[in-house]
């Protein structure tokens, strides 16, 4: 049977190794990005509140009104100092968690009830080593939104696995997308790369590798399971 995917953030780094990793297998991946879509691709800004039902349901449209793997991907990873005005501190913090997590949530429970219909479902979020380590001093926000996809990943496990929905998250540490390549060389990216045993940060395709074990070969057994991918630079 060919495997419906819709994934999230699926223009750049990670998203688009998902994509491209998919690539030649019996699947149909409607993808996502927040401007700029085409026909393959849904654009949507996750800030706005109406986005995450806008294209479920559009996404579910053109997979022929089955979904059977959601890839919540997208996400940003901007700086807010504590030192900030209030204003732009908590605007900067309430952007975060729309993108990065609350967004992610109501595709996840549009993904649930989905699945309940049509006999179970796979969720695969891609949180982040922040979600356990923390961050910097200007990323509360960042750190915060991942440990909110961690939980809420094992709380979906949890409470939909006898009827065959499995939720899974990833944690990479650095990875080589646009974000990170531009967070490493505002921190000093030797000094970084120092703190990272294997000596360099992740490539896309192993989290893109990892995603399509967990999409279509991962036993049900795996639910709830959380995955580091960060060449141990922070270990459980």
């Amino acid at each position: 049977m060919t495997i419906s995917i819709f994934a999230t953030g699926t223009s750049r780094g990670i998203g688009k190794a998902i994509v491209d990793r998919f690539t030649g297998e019996d699947v149909r991946l409607i993808g996502h990005r927040s401007s700029d879509g085409d026909d393959s691709t849904l654009a949507a800004d996750l800030l706005d509140p109406t986005a995450p039902r806008r294209i479920w349901d559009q996404a579910l449209a053109q997979l022929d009104g089955r979904i059977d793997v959601l890839v919540n991907n997208a996400g940003i990873f901007e700086a807010a100092s504590i030192d900030a005005p209030d204003a732009s501190w908590t605007e900067a913090w309430n952007r975060t968690m729309q993108i990065n997590l609350t967004a992610s949530a109501e595709l996840c429970r549009l993904a649930v009830l989905h699945f309940r219909r049509h006999g179970g479902g796979r969720i695969i979020n891609i949180a982040s080593r922040a979600a356990y380590r923390g961050d910097s001093p200007s990323h509360w926000h960042y750190a915060a939104s991942k440990a909110g996809m961690v939980a809420m990943t094992k709380t979906i496990a949890r409470g939909y696995a006898a009827e065959g929905i499995l939720a899974f998250a990833l944690c990479p540490g650095f990875t080589m997308t646009g974000m990170a390549e531009d967070y490493l060389s505002s921190r000093g990216g030797d000094k970084l790369l120092a703190d990272i045993p294997l000596g360099r940060v992740a490539e896309p395709l192993e989290v893109a590798d990892t995603v399509k074990f967990l999409a279509l070969d991962a036993p049900a057994s795996m639910t709830g399971a959380v995955i580091d991918i960060n060449g141990a630079s922070y270990v459980r």
